[in-house]
C-alpha cells in the first residue's frame, strides 16, 4: 500500500466518520464507504459488493433513543481494506465487519460522551456572544468524529499485509459460514422492517408492479432502477397536478361564495 493510498484512505476515514453524525450525505453507509476504499484500492468491484452485502445486514441498524446502533462506518472501512488488501471473500468481511460495528458501537459511546464537554463550551460562548468560539467547538467535535475512524483505520494501514491474510485464513470456515447466515437473517430483518414503514395503501402497487416486472420480464438492476426513477416523476407528477387543480377549484368555489354572499348584502 502506497503513501498516496494510505493518504487517500484517512481523507474516506474521516469523512465517514463525519457523515455518521451529519447524516447529510450518508457518507458513513456501507455502499458509500466501501465503495470509495474500493476506487482508493483499485478494486472497485470488491468494494461495491461487500458495501452492497453490509448494506442489507444494515438497514436494520437505526439509533433508537440513546440506544447507538453498531457502527457502519467502522466496519465499511476497515473490513474493506483487509478484505481487498489480503484477498479475502465476502465471507471474511462479514467475519470482520460485525465485530468491527460492536468495537465501534463502544468508540462512538465514548466519543458522543466526551463532544458534550464542547457542547457546554459552545452554550458559555452563545451567552458572550462569541460565534467564533461556537464554530471552533462545532469543528472540534467534528474533528473527533473522523478521528474515530481515522486512527483505527492507519493502524490497519500499517499492519503487515501478509500478517493479516495469515490471521484471517486461520478462521475457522465454521465462524465465516456462521456469519454469513447470520448476515443473510440480517438482511431479511432489514427488508422486513423496510416493508413495514412502506405499508402505505396507495404506494402499494408500486410495490406490486416491481415484483411483476421481476418475475415476467429479464430485466436486470439497472432497468429496475430507470424504471422506479420513472414511475416516481409520474407519480409526482401526478400528485402535484392534482394538488394545484384542487386548490385552483376550492379558490374558485371561496370567490364564488364571497361574490353571492355581496350580492346578498347589496340586495339587502
Amino acid at each position: 500500500m502506497s503513501v498516496i493510498q494510505i493518504i487517500l484512505l484517512m481523507v474516506v476515514a474521516a469523512i465517514t466518520g463525519i457523515g455518521s453524525v451529519l447524516d447529510e450525505a450518508q457518507t458513513h453507509r456501507p455502499l458509500v464507504a466501501c465503495t470509495l476504499v474500493g476506487i482508493v484500492l483499485g478494486d472497485v468491484t470488491t468494494g461495491v459488493i461487500l458495501g452492497g452485502t453490509l448494506e442489507m445486514m444494515a438497514l436494520g441498524w437505526m439509533n433508537v433513543g440513546l440506544a447507538m446502533a453498531p457502527d457502519t462506518a467502522i466496519a465499511s472501512v476497515i473490513s474493506t481494506i483487509l478484505v481487498i488488501t489480503a484477498n479475502q471473500g465476502v465471507g471474511e468481511g462479514i467475519a470482520i465487519a460485525v465485530p468491527l460495528a460492536a468495537a465501534g458501537q463502544a468508540l462512538t459511546i465514548f466519543v458522543r460522551t466526551t463532544t458534550v464537554f464542547f457542547i457546554h463550551q459552545a452554550d458559555n460562548y452563545a451567552e458572550k456572544g462569541n460565534y467564533r468560539g461556537i464554530e471552533i467547538m462545532h469543528y472540534t467535535a467534528m474533528a473527533l468524529q473522523a478521528l474515530r475512524v481515522m486512527i483505527p483505520t492507519l493502524i490497519i494501514c500499517l499492519i503487515n499485509a501478509q500478517a493479516v491474510q495469515n490471521f484471517l485464513n486461520q478462521i475457522p470456515k465454521v465462524i465465516t459460514g456462521g456469519l454469513q447466515i447470520g448476515g443473510g437473517i440480517i438482511v431479511v430483518v432489514g427488508y422486513a422492517m423496510v416493508i413495514n414503514m412502506m405499508d402505505v395503501p396507495h404506494l402499494k402497487p408500486f410495490f406490486y408492479i416491481g415484483f411483476l416486472f421481476a418475475a415476467f420480464t429479464e430485466f436486470n438492476l439497472v432497468g429496475f432502477g430507470g424504471l422506479g426513477l420513472c414511475l416516481a416523476i409520474i407519480y409526482l407528477q401526478l400528485k402535484y397536478r392534482n394538488e394545484s387543480t384542487g386548490a385552483q377549484t376550492m379558490t374558485a368555489s371561496t370567490v364564488g361564495q364571497i361574490e353571492a354572499d355581496l350580492d346578498d348584502d347589496l340586495d339587502l
